[in-house]
């Protein structure tokens, strides 16, 4: 295991040198670049902030409305019969919204109970094969001013529940109900 830590240590460094090697060669004004691409950044990052914050004030009526808690207990008895834990219903939602919300209720489900259970498995399988298809939207498109994003979303919500079925039948092939 000793030579995966070096090679994840020297991995970035060498990444580095090796563009700047490769735009020094190619005649690049590679600090100029470098320095307009930050100016990029800090622009691009400013044009977002009011994208993020009607993201996240969402979201946050969103659960403390109770509405969140309410869908959960209307789809409880569908759940039952097909055997899929209700307590993954809130993180099947919020991932496509918020990716720092779902991990806080990954960390919950898991903590509460246990990394080895069915249901944390399900919540860290759902975790790393759905994605956060709201967020991409409203920042990446809001940051190039894309205004119709119907489709992008239609397939982006497709392949979110395509990867929570997918989380599902996988978790109970490998490891069981409960």
């Amino acid at each position: 295991m000793h030579w995966m830590t070096v090679i994840s240590i020297w991995m970035i460094p060498f990444l580095i040198c090796s563009i700047l090697l490769y735009g020094t060669y190619k005649k690049i004004p590679t600090y100029e670049t470098f320095v307009e691409g930050g100016k990029e950044g800090i622009q691009m990052s400013f044009s977002i902030i009011p994208y993020l914050v009607g993201m996240l004030v969402a979201i946050s009526v969103f659960r403390a409305s109770g509405a969140l808690e309410f869908f959960v207990q209307f789809l409880r008895p569908l759940l039952e019969l097909l055997h899929v834990p209700a307590e993954i219903v809130p993180l099947a939602i919020i991932r496509p919204i918020s990716g720092t919300a779902a991990l806080g209720m990954t960390s919950d489900l898991i903590s509460v109970y246990g990394p080895d259970s069915f249901i944390g498995r399900l919540a860290a399988t759902i975790q790393g094969s759905t994605d956060t298809t709201f967020y991409v939207l409203t920042v990446y498109f809001g940051a190039v001013g894309i205004k119709k994003m119907g489709d992008a979303l239609k397939v982006g919500l497709l392949a979110d529940l395509v990867g929570l079925v997918a989380a599902i039948v996988v978790v109970t092939l490998v490891f069981g109900v409960k």
